[in-house]
């Protein structure tokens, strides 16, 4: 599998058929309701054909509709509903990253309120096949796992076993961090972790000092991702967007559970 784009770029493993679509010319077909989830759509072209209810999300550059490139288009629409975007991207300084967890943490206390006025059963319940609110927390837990107490704290096993990795990451992998993809927890105990791991993140950004944000981080967040050094900054940027992005996907479905 090819590396995606972005700090968060991670490979599924070779061992999956990746590439079986690559260069598939389809025409005159009915796609009707297809759905595609985590892939690369990297020089994809739509010719002549019916684009009726498209949905599209996922990182967006070069996007060209009827020969206009709408990307700044479609930044300039999320930004305007989304200020916590601009300010994660303004960022230049270790106050500026302490300004950030307080934006998100507000954020997410007033999502969760929302989440806790709906009966228990719906907080588990998928939209669209999306993951469930809870769900969106525990992967949170991992992200914070992953960037904040692996590759900032150089923790060898920080992973909470309630946490939440990528769909595609396989099963055997995350027993092997001593995650349990079976696990059904309590929405207390969901809260708890993430509690623990939003307690994780604010002692990495207590005392947090400008000149430490360039130091240099060795270990990859989880086996899958490149080995590469990153700098503190930026393993708190990726954490910081995973909690913007996700804020976004889990309100959007918080107004349909709300709505029912």
């Amino acid at each position: 599998m090819a590396a995606q784009f972005g700090p968060h770029r991670w490979s599924a493993g070779a061992h999956r058929d990746t590439a079986r679509f690559r260069g598939t010319r389809v025409e005159v077909a009915d796609l009707t309701g297809v759905t595609v989830v985590d892939c690369d759509l990297t020089g994809v072209k739509v010719v002549d054909s019916w684009l009726v209810g498209v949905d599209l999300s996922g990182h967006v550059d070069g996007l060209r509709v009827n020969g206009v490139d709408v990307t700044s288009f479609v930044a300039a629409e999320l930004d305007r509903g989304h200020p916590e975007r601009v300010q994660l991207r303004e960022i230049q300084d270790a106050d500026g990253f302490r300004a950030m967890a307080d934006t998100v943490t507000g954020l997410w206390s007033a999502a969760v309120a929302r989440a806790e006025a709906l009966p228990g059963p719906v907080r588990d319940e998928r939209v669209d096949g999306e993951w469930s609110f809870a769900e969106t927390l525990r992967h949170l837990v991992f992200i914070t796992d992953s960037w904040a107490g692996r590759t900032i704290l150089d923790e060898e096993l920080p992973y909470h076993r309630i946490g939440l990795p990528q769909t595609a990451y396989a099963a055997a992998d995350a027993a092997a961090l001593g995650i349990d993809l079976t696990a059904e927890p309590t929405w207390a105990e969901v809260l708890a972790a993430r509690a623990d791991r939003l307690a994780v993140l604010a002692g990495i950004l207590h005392g947090l000092t400008d000149a430490d944000l360039g130091r240099p981080c060795t270990r990859p967040p989880a086996p899958g991702y490149p080995d590469e050094v990153r700098a503190v900054a930026e393993c708190l940027a990726v954490v910081f967007e995973e909690e913007i992005e996700h804020y976004r996907f889990a309100t959007r479905d918080l107004a349909v559970l709300e709505a029912r």
